[in-house]
């Protein structure tokens, strides 16, 4: 149940790391003798918002698994989620009460942004296997940390970036890794949607007495209590995410580098700010980034006061003898017709030539470098199945997830480098060798953020930074 408002649970109990300890020591055939290949997988869920209760939904659909508790700072949030959940299902107002039940084996993190890191690193410390919605991380250095943690504990973690298991997402891979299109050498990412005039600027207020403000905030530095703060509208403060950079670019780029097996770039550039939606949020309502890998760009735009023509923003790459175009309801591509280069510039007109190539025949039947294909069965709810059921397969047989963690971490890094430009107005060099912002000191220092105690001394802890 949640815990009376003003006390506070300790930091991880000793059997909490006992267990975690016994649990990081089993090998991959220890585990199954552990799980039988019949028995039920215990899952909590911690949050349950919008994401949250969709997890729930999921999760229970599958036949293996029983959702034995929830946990939750928003009290009448705790109290729906138990109620439809149902079952032996315990509340928990304190997430680590959780982590000490002995009936979970996993746990699904839904919370806002800024408790994603912290809560996987001791989820796994207590010997909890992980499903973590993305973001992964508030800052590059969380990336590292969890990679760290999820090491240490042999834990299995899979991130929330779903469409890597829709089957039009993978056969659009595989053309794209098979040369379909060419050499790819750029791609395109935007999402616009128009939110004007935005969510206005309620002034700061004692919290509601369903909503653990403290509990809340966690690791963050303490703030007074804003409607907008809380609940969705975090996304636009930068104490606790990282706006749409993070929050949908993240997607797009997790299948650019999926797709292309890219590592990290080696240079950011990016500019925007909150220019149109008047409300009190401090993360960008436009933004434009420049991303440069080795031989390729990648562009990202986001917009929230235009949708323009690009209803579903979405995501292209563009190769050498086609483009693909793809969302989660399908692909497209496009071939690139073959023309002579004469002929795909201006031609001069005068009687003499000048200063421009002459026109050369083509055959009457247009050819082009690759052939067109067309897959427009995507489908949102079924990735969202298939991967929580990529999880749970993990989870038995101990094999690395399809949204890994190493993957994320690098895709997270991106998107706080695009930020961290932004904010600087200045372009930014990575080393990926060393996760180092090369020659600049100012942009170094924002590659980490100071944890509010006590959830500092719960990190240095683990002995995992």
């Amino acid at each position: 149940m949640q815990r009376p408002r003003g006390t506070s649970h300790p930091l991880i109990s000793r059997r909490g790391f006992v267990q975690a300890g016994a649990a990081s020591a089993l090998t991959a055939g220890a585990w199954k003798r552990v799980l039988g290949a019949n028995e039920r997988i215990g899952v909590a869920v911690i949050g349950y918002g919008l994401i949250g209760k969709r997890h729930v939904i999921d999760f229970q659909d599958q036949s293996d698994v029983e959702i034995v508790a929830i946990a939750e700072a928003h009290r009448g949030r705790l109290d729906e989620g138990a109620g439809f959940i149902g079952g032996r299902v315990r509340p928990y107002g304190d997430f680590r009460r959780v982590l000490d039940d002995p009936r979970v084996n996993a746990v699904v993190i839904s919370t806002p942004d800024h408790w994603h890191a912290l809560m996987t690193i001791l989820a796994c410390a207590a010997g909890k296997d992980v499903y973590v919605e993305k973001p992964l991380t508030l800052f590059v250095r969380e990336g590292r940390w969890m990679v760290n943690a999820a090491q240490k504990f042999n834990r299995v973690v899979q991130i929330g970036t779903q469409q890597r298991s829709g089957p039009h997402y993978q056969q659009a891979r595989e053309l794209i890794r098979g040369g379909h299109i060419g050499k790819i050498v750029s791609v395109r990412m935007a999402a616009y949607r128009n939110i004007l005039p935005g969510y206005g600027s309620p002034p700061d207020q004692a919290p509601p007495p369903e909503v653990d403000w403290n509990a809340w905030l966690g690791p963050a530095p303490m703030r007074p209590y804003n409607p907008n703060r809380c609940i969705y509208h975090f996304r636009w403060f930068w104490d606790y995410s990282g706006g749409q950079m993070t929050n949908l670019a993240a997607h797009s780029l997790d299948i650019v580098h999926w797709c292309l097996d890219a590592n990290t770039p080696a240079a950011v550039t990016s500019a925007g700010g909150r220019f149109c939606v008047q409300d009190n949020g401090e993360t960008p309502d436009t933004q434009d980034a420049i991303i440069e890998y080795p031989g390729w760009t990648a562009c990202w735009s986001h917009r929230e006061g235009c949708q323009g023509r690009n209803e579903t923003g979405g995501l292209e790459f563009l190769g050498t003898n086609g483009s693909l175009l793809i969302s989660r309801g399908g692909f497209k591509i496009t071939p690139e017709l073959k023309r002579h280069p004469s002929n795909s510039v201006p031609q001069f007109t005068g009687a003499h030539p000048i200063g421009g190539p002459q026109t050369v025949p083509e055959p009457a039947t247009p050819q082009y470098r690759t052939t067109a294909v067309e897959n427009a069965r995507g489908d949102s709810r079924e990735q969202f199945r298939l991967h929580v059921r990529n999880f749970l397969d993990c989870i038995r047989s101990r094999a690395t997830p399809i949204s890994n963690l190493e993957s994320s971490h690098r895709v997270a890094t991106v998107c706080h480098l695009a930020n961290i430009s932004l904010r600087l107005g200045r372009k930014l060099r990575w080393d990926a060798q060393s996760e180092q912002i090369i020659g600049d000191d100012e942009a170094s220092a924002m590659l980490e953020r100071p944890y509010r105690p006590p959830w500092d001394a719960e990190l240095r802890a683990l002995d995992i930074q």
